[in-house]
């Protein structure tokens, strides 16, 4: 209690001198924020709030521009072989890490083979798929060789952070490199790791040797709240300079304050809202990974995930729970992606009646006339767990909703909110739940998104469904190969078919990414993109006290 105390009194100090035109280097931004890394290690680290903090402490091969581009990052250069298998980039010269130590294209050769090595790592592992052998000849070449041509290199490495192997080589084997807790979190990238308390802040200050762009500021507080409400108060009463989500019911009270600015647009990572269904089956349980498994069996019945789709109004969500801030979903590929989104697909109508009938012909009756259906033989009521993230802003409501809707065709809820860290170990791979509503932010390539759905991701915990069907599979080795991009698009296109007729989620719909910042504060906010994410290093770096 003594040393929290003694932290409030320094962050007050600060926030102090940010509120008395204090100058740049000593002034701290405050950003709130529902909530909070899941942990610091980047091979597992699962939660987006986790990848706000990678960006700002770390660097890797690429940037991710607001517009949609890449640029290069820790290289001055790279080439291209003719065939597709080599590349060879030129590591800049210079580079320190936060501890004073240089950053060697042999410290970026130990990261990739470090993520390539784990299979536990759920992200940074699937990146690395295509990988034969990656080395460093000397300080400043990286040589990566590929056993099959990938699509798009930058999007491969855009978050493939780079870790400092002389911190990092006593942590890369077996179990240390999962649960290697990486506190003092020491990177390259433009902040560097103060002080982190989970559920509680994220304090970072100015990296004064970073070999980019220096900020404007001095220091960065992420502060946690526990509700949607408190967001919106603490930005109203200055407690916070910024937010990066709120309740949209909260727009436009916020839009009448003249030193609060709120800004609507598509997020830099498009996000996707998803209705999860596990359907894993018996015989894909992965219990020797800690699979239990223990979803309802009506659920793995494509004519029960069909009946809940027709049952389900995406448009009376996005009016009340979005206030129209958004557009139906239709697959995990969300409409942000452009081209690789396969808007062709007719969305299954809201049809009750349609609902009924299908379960009806399916034979789950209402034996007992109590409004819940029951399995064909009678037993095992469609009474479904229904569980979400503790610290989402709009599940609850979304949550509510859709036990009115699916109550009309015999289908009861069991609501719960989980911690989000907790819902994770639920999930994947321990199949323990039976539905789940949560979401993804995508990478700019759709691969990620992608892997998600194939049976491979299974036991390794990247698999939030249990789905598994061998032309998807097959579809997902080829595209992941294919460098013309028309063939691939049609391979992405028909992936995106399969899994919707087979109703392997409902999505209810992608959002926009609404933000607010206070105009008496910091000027310099970057809003005039394609792309919105205030708390990405292209606001962060530019943004300086307001005069």
């Amino acid at each position: 209690m003594r040393q929290k105390a003694l932290y409030l009194l320094v962050l007050f100090a600060m926030l102090l001198s940010a509120c008395g035109g204090a100058s740049s280097q000593t002034s701290t931004v405050r950003i709130g924020w529902a909530g909070s890394p899941d942990t610091l290690n980047p091979g597992t680290a699962v939660l987006v709030e986790s990848y706000t903090i990678f960006e700002l402490v770390y660097d890797s091969m690429y940037d991710l521009n607001l517009d949609g581009t890449f640029t290069l990052s820790l290289a001055d250069s790279m080439e291209r072989a003719d065939d597709g298998l080599t590349y060879t980039f030129h590591i800049k010269k210079g580079i320190k890490f936060h501890d004073g130590q240089p950053l060697t294209a042999h410290d970026v050769a130990f990261t990739y083979n470090l993520y390539k090595a784990h299979e536990d790592y759920p992200y940074m592992n699937a990146y690395t798929v295509n990988f034969d052998t990656v080395e460093a000849p000397d300080d400043t070449t990286l040589v990566i060789h590929l056993t099959d041509p990938v699509p798009s290199i930058e999007s491969t490495l855009v978050f493939m952070y780079i870790l400092p192997e002389h911190i990092w080589k006593e942590h890369s084997d077996g179990k240390a490199a999962t649960e290697f807790e990486n506190v003092e979190m020491i990177g390259s990238g433009p902040f560097k790791m103060v002080e982190y308390k989970q559920n509680e802040f994220v304090h970072l200050a100015v990296n004064k040797d970073y070999f980019g762009k220096q900020p404007k500021i001095g220091q960065v507080v992420f502060q946690h709240f526990e509700s949607k409400d408190a967001l919106v108060q603490a930005i109203k009463a200055g407690q916070v300079d910024m937010i990066t989500e709120m309740p949209n019911t909260a727009v436009e009270t916020l839009k009448t304050d003249p030193n609060i600015e709120v800004v609507t647009g598509a997020p830099l990572s498009p996000g996707v809202t998803d209705i999860i269904f596990n359907q894993v089956t018996p015989e894909n349980c992965p219990t020797a990974d800690g699979g239990l498994c223990t979803g309802h069996p009506a659920l793995r019945d494509r004519d029960v995930r069909l009946a809940i789709a027709h049952a389900t109004d995406k448009q009376k969500l996005i009016d009340v729970v979005l206030l129209g801030l958004g557009s139906p979903g239709l697959t995990l590929i969300p409409d942000g992606l452009g081209i690789w989104y396969n808007n062709t697909l007719k969305d299954y109508e809201y049809d009750i009646a349609k609902a009924n009938q299908i379960l009806d012909d399916a034979g789950y009756k209402d034996a007992n006339s109590d409004g819940v259906r029951e399995m064909p033989d009678g037993t095992n009521p469609l009474s479904f767990r229904v569980n979400w993230p503790s610290d989402s802003v709009d599940a609850p409501r979304l949550a509510e909703l859709l036990t009115e809707m699916w109550a009309q065709i015999g289908v009861k809820t069991q609501l719960q909110a989980v911690d989000p860290d907790a819902l994770t170990a639920q999930c994947c791979p321990a199949f323990d739940f039976d539905i789940m509503l949560w979401g993804w932010s995508s990478d700019p390539d759709p691969n990620a998104l992608l892997n998600v759905m194939a049976s491979a991701s299974i036991p390794t915990g990247y698999s939030e469904t249990g789905y598994s069907n061998p032309m998807y599979d097959e579809l997902f080795s080829q595209q992941g190969k294919e460098t013309d991009p028309e063939k691939r698009k049609q391979m992405v296109w028909d992936m995106q078919k399969l899994v919707f007729d087979d109703v392997v989620y409902v999505i209810p719909y992608y959002e926009q990414a609404v933000q607010a910042f206070r105009k008496d504060r910091f000027t310099g906010w970057q809003t005039d993109f394609p792309k919105l994410e205030l708390s990405d290093p292209s606001s962060l770096l530019v943004i300086e006290p307001a005069k």
